[in-house]
């Protein structure tokens, strides 16, 4: 398995380039998450992601935005910022909200990358009910294509735990001609134990349907151990709020597992260069939520900005996922991650290699 020669580029309706891969932390309006994690120097951050259904929900947030403010004035920030329909929220509760309307509004507000109201589809969905997900998924991404008039439609892949329907979703929505990719419903599948076989066999197939320029968004996808498998797998572009959410419970990111104790960093096995790690002690930022975000997030980013040479260099991403296998497997020896990856090198990758001729 080969890199490709070049950074691929997600190309916005502006012109606005970014290479790939990109991860886009979640953004919350009363959580500013550029401020909660500056810091100096690389790795930037380069994109967001929003729930416009939560601007959208918010009266003081939606009036303003109709009145006097785009979506970038409001959030303060210049870069690649796409949205979120609220179709995750659509889980728990009852939006009272159409997809034509979200569509409209996240497109009024200058979203450069616009989410479909989808139907999420739980690992526990029997098939009746993930092919009537998927079907209506796909009517709404229809209706949505012809509503978009300044971002570019997210199409976005349902079809829950049968990979049939996930291909076909694929299929009809490059039919549909769709210009970007999103895989929706899927970090359900690995994160209880790292297990890839799955994951891998719908990206491989998603790209090899998809071709090798679409950008392809893993909807939900934070966690810097598994990100280079994804990308590996042909995933360009992520999304999360991970950070956040394991610095609530006490979990220290690294490139090889998130830690909940800093063993690992007191025996001198691991040590990070972000500002946060630089300035204080380990055990400070374990008792610090803070802290351990903004120690989070740079590692996510900076272990995507890391991607971007790996991909470019042959045989250099097989050698850095060696790698984090044999440190996962010493910290974390219950995990699946390893053999899961071998079963995904014997019997997944060779069809991605394949499709790239």
């Amino acid at each position: 398995m080969t890199g490709p020669a070049r950074l691929p580029q997600l190309v916005t309706r502006a012109g606005a380039r970014y290479d790939q891969p990109l991860f886009l932390p979640v953004y919350q309006p009363r959580e500013r998450v550029f401020q909660l994690a500056a810091w100096e120097g690389e790795p930037r951050i380069e994109g967001i992601i929003v729930n416009a259904y939560f601007l959208y929900k918010i009266r003081e947030h939606r009036e303003k935005l109709a009145a006097d403010s785009s979506l970038k004035e409001f959030v303060g920030f210049s870069d690649l910022v796409t949205t979120d329909s609220g179709a995750f929220q659509g889980l728990t509760r009852k939006l009272y909200l159409s997809n034509k309307k979200i569509v409209r509004f996240q497109d009024a507000i200058g979203s450069d990358i616009i989410a479909p109201l989808d139907l999420i589809t739980p690992p526990g969905d029997n098939r009746t009910k993930a092919e009537a997900k998927l079907h209506a998924t796909e009517k709404r991404v229809a209706e949505a294509l012809t509503l978009v008039e300044r971002g570019i439609l997210a199409g976005v892949q349902q079809g829950g735990r049968f990979l049939d329907l996930r291909h076909d979703s694929v299929g009809r929505l490059m039919e549909l001609g769709i210009e970007y990719l999103a895989i929706g419903s899927l970090v359900p599948f690995f994160t209880g134990n790292h297990d890839l076989v799955f994951p891998a066999k719908v990206l491989v197939d998603a790209r090899r349907t998809a071709g090798p320029d679409i950008p392809m968004h893993v909807y939900g996808a934070g966690d810097p151990c598994e990100l280079p498998f994804m990308v590996a797998c042909g995933a360009t572009i992520f999304d999360s709020s991970s950070y956040g959410h394991y610095a609530q419970g006490g979990w220290y990111m690294t490139p090889f597992g998130a830690l909940a104790e800093a063993g690992p960093i007191l025996a001198g096995e691991f040590s990070c260069e972000c500002p946060t790690c630089r300035r204080s002690p380990i055990e400070a930022i374990f008792s610090d939520a803070a802290a351990l975000a903004r120690h989070n997030l740079w590692t996510i980013c900076n272990t995507v900005r890391g991607l971007r040479e790996l991909v470019c260099t042959t045989g250099a991403l097989e050698a850095y996922l060696e790698r984090v296998l044999e440190i996962h497997a010493a910290w974390f020896p219950q995990s699946r991650l390893v053999p899961s990856w071998r079963i995904v090198q014997d019997t997944v990758l060779p069809h991605l290699d394949e499709a790239r001729g």
